[in-house]
């Protein structure tokens, strides 16, 4: 069992080290944690948003107005769900598909891709699955398959493919509204979703992105030991937990920088600021320059790669595990200058060399802060 050590005992330069480090390896899951309050906080569904345990039914792409997650796509309707499976576990169906591409990626609360039902991997017959929780033990209907989650988050992240016209929206519309989630208490029982509670506290106009970014020091480092209650760190990760220890952060326990010796407190203010430009600086080393394209298949799945975790959440949060997707992301023409809206640009594919999918591939213009532009 971790416990705080005495803060006194490293110094500054220790204590802005490890504190840099802390704030990278905690990045996801406080960015998560922000997003869901964002995303839940309605009393019922309504466009990109719906309580905790109630699915979002994208009827059409997101616009450029759209800033609750990077890096969205204008390729498949999104059909996403937050739920809490650390009280008891709960049952998703999936309707029969009809052989559409679909995918339906189950993050924790690290974005962790710890399932991946979709086209690919499961096919597309109707399928049953029970989400677990770490701690749960117990007996399943018959039928149902578990798929336990590392933590007590989950963010069902789907998406069907469609091609955008009214025919196809329709099509769509109707396979949406044949995915269900459930308590498993209520499985195969007349269940209604209680309405959701509206937490008027909750800045809702803000990108999240933003508000993770703007947070100090005591508030992030508070919410990420609060968050390691529920969603407990991989066993891989106790190193990073040991150092964290040293500044006073420990999963379930309370976070006071107040608490802490002054020079250390003071030390772990700037941490925030050098977090957030360490983590966007990864962009040149996060993947390989292929004329000019940054690929990488480090997504959906880290293991201690906190950098680089960190560094997929905030562009593009949700990401694939690359078996799913790959992102190719430019920033430059060949010229070696920044792309300018005064330019028109030409991609060329040489002759039977059009990128090789089994879903789609598209092409799609972010601006510097990974949203439509």
């Amino acid at each position: 069992m971790l416990s705080a050590a005495p803060a006194a005992a490293i110094t500054q330069e220790e204590a802005t080290a490890i504190g840099v480090e802390a704030y990278i390896y905690g990045y996801p899951l406080v960015t998560m944690e922000m997003t869901r309050r964002v995303i839940t906080n309605v009393e019922k569904p309504e466009g990109t948003r719906a309580p905790m345990g109630q699915f979002v039914r994208m009827r059409k792409y997101p616009t450029a107005a759209f800033r609750d997650v990077t890096a969205p796509n204008a390729d498949t309707l999104y059909t996403v769900v937050w739920l809490d499976v650390s009280k008891e576990p709960w049952v998703f169906s999936i309707p029969d598909m009809k052989e559409r591409y679909f995918l339906m990626p189950m993050l924790d609360g690290w974005t962790e891709v710890f399932q991946a039902p979709g086209k690919r991997t499961t096919g597309t017959k109707a399928k049953t699955y029970a989400i677990t929780g770490p701690n749960w033990k117990g007996k399943l209907p018959s039928g149902v398959r578990e798929y336990k989650s590392p933590t007590g988050l989950v963010w069902i992240l789907g998406r069907i493919y469609c091609t955008g016209t009214p025919g196809d929206y329709k099509a769509v519309h109707a396979l949406q509204d044949k995915f269900s989630v459930v308590p498993l208490s209520a499985y195969r029982k007349p269940y209604t979703p209680p309405p959701g509670k509206v937490d008027p506290a909750v800045d809702m106009r803000t990108p999240v992105r933003e508000q993770v970014n703007r947070m100090d020091a005591g508030a992030y480092f508070k919410l990420l030991a609060q968050l390691m209650q529920d969603n407990p760190p991989a066993k891989e990760d106790a190193p990073m937990l040991a150092k964290m220890a040293q500044i006073g952060i420990v999963p379930g326990q309370s976070f006071d920088l107040a608490k802490l010796d002054p020079a250390v407190a003071q030390a772990l203010q700037s941490v925030p600021k050098a977090g957030v430009e360490k983590i966007m600086a990864h962009f040149k080393n996060a993947g390989s320059d292929v004329n000019g394209w940054v690929f990488s298949t480090k997504t959906g799945v880290y293991g201690t790669d906190y950098l680089q975790r960190a560094f997929i959440t905030a562009i593009g949060l949700g990401a694939n595990r690359p078996q799913d997707a790959i992102y190719p992301t430019s920033e430059m023409a060949v010229t070696g200058k920044p792309y300018d809206g005064a330019n028109k640009y030409v991609i060329h594919f040489a002759k039977g060399q059009m990128p090789p999918v089994n879903g789609f591939w598209s092409l799609t213009m972010y601006n510097a802060d990974y949203f439509f532009v």
